[in-house]
């Protein structure tokens, strides 16, 4: 395969952000929603968003920095 030396990667950068801030901010969004009615389910949400930025922003920012 023949690499064009000025290729445009700007999407991989958005598909990245989105799958490290995507379900994070969903999960955040679920755990407002809900701790209306049962704090220990949002403490749960709250609990995996974070989890999951800090998994998801270590394995994608290694793949990014090369």
């Amino acid at each position: 395969m023949i690499l064009i030396d000025n290729m445009n990667l700007n999407g991989f950068i958005y598909f990245f952000a989105a799958i490290i801030f995507g379900p994070p901010l969903l999960l955040a969004i679920i755990g407002f929603a809900v701790k209306r009615n049962s704090n220990k389910s949002a403490k749960v949400l709250f609990t995996l968003s974070a989890l999951y930025l800090l998994v998801a922003g270590g394995i994608c920012g290694t793949l990014l920095a090369g």
